[in-house]
């Protein structure tokens, strides 16, 4: 217990700093939250008793302190409001969020499944065939891969099997002439949705597979090497069960540990990802707001990365603790 109460303390203090971070960052960056807007309704007579009460609505008037502004923002949060987008005004923040952020979940949760399971099992194999080609070869040749900035490979798979050979769809999350009143239940909407997303989630696999066969890779040979697998491949025991049910069971370990890690490298990476294939996630709508200096939609999203990061660390750390004892008890 007492080991759980430090690490929701560190988390509490990561989160009061990710949401500091979250309310200066925007801030610095160039321009004018309403200028965009204001531009927009400068035909319809604003005065400046209009414009005025507009930048107190945004959180954006600069007669009011930063340390004043910081206050309210918090205050806000607290309330769970997230503010009004100026991009997409008079929409809340968290409306627009509500709606894109089930496809961002779809999307990182297909990519970090498929690729901690293809790359669990391929790590394994290697270990246990260490020395042969694929061993030899194909780890090399996924770091290679996993090097590559995610937009590069986004657009590259974007133009091949998208431009060029027309296999997938290159934008949306479903076909929208076909589903014009939006999402529903049905088996050729899910087709649809699997064949929209294929390609994004096939860039994300890409790009964060090499760590999850390393890992695995690293921690398969040091444990194949204990003794108490040798005696049991000494006793006969079939090789499945000794690989499976002795060695990974132990050497899973180390990629729980990385998950935290690979969780964050996927979610910026398909942040970049829906921005290539105009995929409407929470990246799709914070490149909008960040081009359009809309700061509530800039802060909301990048708060709702933060909190999905930090509780997924969390998670993984509970996961963890309950795996290996050693952990919570403070004996390693």
């Amino acid at each position: 217990m007492r080991y759980l109460l430090r690490r929701a303390g560190f988390y509490l203090i990561a989160l009061w700093a990710a949401v500091t971070f979250n309310f200066v960052i925007p801030r610095l960056m160039p321009g004018d939250p309403l200028q965009n807007y204001i531009a927009k309704l400068q035909n319809q007579g604003l005065t400046p008793a209009t414009i005025a009460a507009l930048r107190k609505e945004f959180g954006a008037d600069p007669s009011v302190p930063l340390w004043h502004q910081y206050l309210d923002y918090l205050n806000a949060l607290l309330h769970g409001q997230l503010g009004t987008s100026t991009s997409e005004f008079p929409t809340p923040v968290a409306q627009i969020l509500a709606q894109s952020l089930p496809w961002t979940i779809c999307l990182v949760g297909a990519a970090v499944l498929l690729s901690f399971i293809i790359g669990t099992l391929l790590g394994v194999l290697f270990a246990w065939r260490r020395g042969s080609w694929y061993d030899t070869t194909l780890p090399p040749a996924l770091t290679f891969l996993s090097a590559i900035p995610y937009f590069w490979m986004a657009l590259a798979l974007l133009y091949v099997f998208g431009m060029m050979l027309g296999w997938f769809p290159t934008s949306d999350a479903y076909d929208l002439s076909s589903f014009p009143n939006g999402p529903e239940w049905s088996l050729d909407f899910i087709l649809s949705m699997v064949q929209h997303a294929a390609l994004p989630v096939i860039t994300l696999i890409i790009g964060s597979l090499a760590q999850w066969v390393l890992t695995m890779r690293n921690a398969m040979v040091t444990t194949l090497s204990e003794d108490y697998l040798l005696m049991a491949q000494a006793k006969g025991l079939p090789a499945l069960r000794v690989v499976f049910a002795y060695a990974a069971r132990n050497a899973i370990l180390p990629s729980i540990t990385s998950f935290s890690i690979s969780l964050g490298l996927v979610v910026s990476g398909s942040l970049l990802t829906e921005i290539v294939f105009n995929y409407p996630g929470i990246g799709y709508h914070l490149f909008r707001g960040a081009s359009e200096s809309d700061y509530a939609l800039v802060e909301g999203g990048f708060l709702v990365v933060a909190l999905t990061v930090l509780a997924a660390n969390f998670l993984a750390e509970l996961v963890y603790s309950v795996l290996d004892p050693r952990i919570r008890h403070g004996r390693a």
